[in-house]
């Protein structure tokens, strides 16, 4: 202890002035040296942003409801009745409307993003945007307002092409969205709550995402804070080009929560040359119910990794029955483009123009082989998962048309009962958000047993009361209500 006490008895070195001063200018330099460093690697969007801005709009659209909607329970912020897990964010509410005038229908506002693509006035949204309205209003940054046109509007890949008569205006390019890559840095422009021309910016967290919601689209994920309102507007690369355009989020608060998703401009690209030249949007179709390939199930096929698709059912006369294509084939390409995931299947031949031939790679009985297929035209009335849809029983009061539900969707959804709906016309379906494919288990606290008993039931609802329904979309249940005026 001794010695160590005389260690911290001695004097102090004496350092001189100029080598203290020398010491701090060294200590400060890297301070500042790294700081710029740390500000070197983050990019910066101010250019961007001052001319792309120019070219983003903002969309309203007005529409007439019936005097039996409830519409007034979607008039706030915020507080849509249906918190969807992969909703839609297409509008901003307006604060509760006032009653509409005796003889004069009540009329919902909604209001979200878009861009203009061409000098002459053509503009990209979404289609969910401008869905059944009656008056679609663009505001530009120059603050006029024009009454736009619809040209064409696709719900599979949720655009809507619009056109309002100007010229020389300022718009956008589309880039080559295949050249995305995962992690690189991306910036949304949009009207977040009405807050016009708000920019915000993230990366890419994946590429290639199928969502149940829309099949034929490889939507692009980001974490760029996308909120109701953003909807239908740019998602640019740092070169100032449109890979994406923002469409749905990830949410069970309604708001942002780090998991937003775009369709990619090379989507958007194919969509707006057909709904430019012919209104109407083709794809291809192959007639196919797949599957994925579980690590169980690669091993009883003969396959090296669990990947591809696997064939469950070979719809009749379709293109696939046509090319011999079996159940338990399992598909690892089309045209070159290696299958890893089923739902890549949809993507790829969705964007395959209809007669046209391609090449599928499958393995049959642990063999691969080539198969030759002349692609079909997607039918319209083929749901999402494949099957035709069945006739069903139309429900006038609610405005909705019900079938009954099938064995092989109540045990992926783990539901006992309950119908299934086909077709969403007007009235209270269209306010509550109701959509095709959703499944009502029950209604006014009353278990729904059969497409019957829920026309009689319906029939026999009171009129002024609050009555709940439960639905169950995408294997998940929500309760909703809703209130009849007759």
């Amino acid at each position: 202890m001794a010695k160590l006490a005389s260690f911290y008895d001695r004097p102090a070195p004496l350092v001189s002035m100029p080598t203290l001063t020398l010491m701090l200018s060294l200590i400060l330099s890297l301070g500042l040296w790294s700081a710029s460093v740390r500000a070197g690697q983050l990019p910066d969007f101010t250019q961007l942003v001052e001319q792309a801005s120019p070219a983003v709009v903002n969309i309203s659209t007005t529409r007439m409801v019936s005097q039996k909607s409830t519409a007034e329970k979607f008039d706030r912020p915020g507080q849509e009745q249906l918190p969807d897990i992969f909703k839609h964010f297409f509008e901003r509410q307006f604060p509760q409307q006032p009653s509409p005038q005796q003889g004069r229908p009540p009329k919902a506002k909604s209001s979200g993003s878009g861009f203009l693509i061409s000098a002459d006035g053509y503009l990209l949204t979404n289609h969910h945007v401008v869905k059944s309205a009656d008056k679609i209003v663009v505001a530009l940054s120059d603050r006029r307002e024009m009454e736009a046109q619809l040209v064409g509007s696709d719900p599979r890949s949720d655009l809507a092409l619009l056109k309002i008569e100007a010229q020389g205006l300022p718009y956008l390019t589309l880039a080559d969205s295949d050249n995305l890559k995962v992690g690189e840095w991306v910036l949304a422009i949009g009207s977040p709550f009405g807050f016009d021309h708000s920019a915000t910016a993230g990366i890419v967290s994946a590429k290639g995402r199928s969502l149940r919601s829309e099949t034929y689209v490889p939507f692009i994920q980001t974490d760029v804070a996308i909120n109701p309102g953003n909807s239908g507007g740019p998602l640019f690369n740092l070169d100032g080009e449109v890979v994406g355009i923002n469409s749905q989020i990830y949410t069970r608060s309604g708001g942002f929560m780090g998991l937003s998703f775009a369709i990619p401009s090379n989507t958007a690209a194919s969509v707006v040359a057909q709904l430019r030249d012919k209104g109407t949007v083709s794809r291809g179709w192959l007639g196919v119910q797949i599957q994925e390939v579980s690590q169980d199930l690669a091993e009883s096929f003969g396959l090296d990794k669990a990947a591809g698709a696997l064939v469950s059912q070979v719809l009749d006369d379709s293109p696939a029955q046509t090319a011999g294509l079996q159940t338990g084939d399992v598909i690892t390409q089309v045209n070159g483009h290696d299958i890893i995931m089923s739902a890549q299947v949809a993507h790829f031949i969705g964007a395959i123009p209809p007669k046209q031939s391609v090449v599928i790679q499958l393995v049959r009985d642990g063999e691969s082989i080539d198969v030759e297929v002349v692609i079909g035209y997607l039918p319209k009335n083929v749901t999402q998962a494949g099957r035709v849809q069945e006739q069903g029983r139309y429900v006038e009061r609610i405005g909705l048309k019900v079938a009954a539900l099938s064995k092989q969707k109540a045990q992926a959804w783990r539901i006992r009962n309950g119908v299934d709906i086909v077709a969403v016309d007007a009235g209270v379906a269209q306010e509550l958000g109701l959509q095709e494919g959703d499944v009502i288990t029950s209604m006014a606290n009353q278990r729904i047993a059969n497409v019957k008993q829920f026309v009689e039931l319906t029939a026999a609802l009171p009129a002024q009361r609050s009555i709940s329904l439960r639905i169950v979309r995408d294997g998940r249940p929500l309760f909703v209500a809703f209130r009849l005026n007759n």
